[in-house]
């Protein structure tokens, strides 16, 4: 396996994918502003080499599973779709738990009829204890929903989201744990020792807001590094992502062709141990809980 790939689940993956998340309307709510562009998009991303796509049937909800069936069915051989569940969108566009049996169930069904599956390859448990981040509090009974799931043949790898790492060691005693999804990027490294761990283990750690999110990274340094390098800033935080752990595999969000591109490129910018040294000195301490 080269350095541009890692295994997620069975598969062998690139480290560039695509996150569909931003396909949907503003907020991640209803249907997208030119539903052409969006087809587009996931078309062009297929097309350069992109075998990953990070959505869920939440996103919208439903918005953007039926945009990915729409634009890449008959899905190509190497494609994996990974998906998450544990949430509900409210008609007002809130994001709510969505944890018992019946949810996670109607959840699953939900992806593999939007996406026009009859197993999904990944499913990732996001943990909304707080929908802000990682927050303590079992996992138990809401994974082993998802683990019957997948003895029935419904899934075929179960990740986690938005969880700490207490919460990765009690996943692991329900099910093997595909890969875990945080918020994690230049400036917000909580995560550092978790990320250590699971790429001891082998584990695939996919990190969401890879850019910054809502709120894009800034930073001085950052940008002198990009002028130097004749590159854009976001593609020297995405290339840091991918030179910082040989596990992390990145799922930048985009609803322009133009854009996707760029965020493909990043893979080909190179960064000296001196410019890591220099880009690792701008994190941002974690919070003190």
């Amino acid at each position: 396996m080269s350095d541009s790939t890692y295994t997620l689940g069975t598969r062998a993956v690139n480290r560039l994918g695509y996150g569909a998340m931003q396909l949907a309307g503003p907020g991640v709510f209803g249907p997208p502003k030119d539903r052409d562009a969006a087809l587009a998009v996931l078309r062009a991303a297929v097309a350069a080499g992109v075998n990953h796509i990070d959505t869920s049937d939440f996103y919208g909800p439903h918005v953007t599973n039926q945009l990915i069936r729409e634009a890449l069915q008959p899905y190509a051989d190497d494609l994996v779709i990974v998906t998450k569940v544990g949430a509900l969108r409210g008609t007002d566009a809130s994001w709510n738990p969505a944890f018992s049996r019946e949810q996670l169930v109607q959840a699953v069904h939900d992806n593999l009829r939007n996406l026009g599956l009859d197993v999904l390859e990944v499913v990732n448990f996001r943990a909304m204890f707080d929908v802000h981040g990682p927050t303590e509090g079992s996992i138990e009974a809401p994974l082993t929903v998802l683990a019957e799931l997948q003895r029935q043949g419904l899934i075929r790898h179960i990740g986690l989201s938005n969880v700490t790492a207490t919460q990765v060691a009690e996943g692991r005693r329900i099910c093997r744990i595909a890969c875990v999804q945080n918020l994690y990027n230049l400036v917000h490294r909580a995560d550092d020792a978790l990320i250590d761990a699971l790429a001891r283990d082998g584990t695939a750690y996919v990190p969401f807001f890879p850019l910054g999110g809502f709120s894009p990274l800034q930073s001085s340094t950052l940008s002198d590094v990009a002028a130097r390098l004749g590159a854009t800033p976001m593609q020297v935080a995405l290339a840091w992502l991918l030179r910082r752990s040989p596990n992390i595999l990145l799922i930048p969000g985009t609803s322009s062709v133009a854009h996707l591109r760029q965020n493909l490129a990043a893979a080909e910018v190179q960064l000296t141990d001196e410019v890591m040294a220099e880009l690792n000195a701008i994190a941002r301490p974690p919070a003190s809980h």
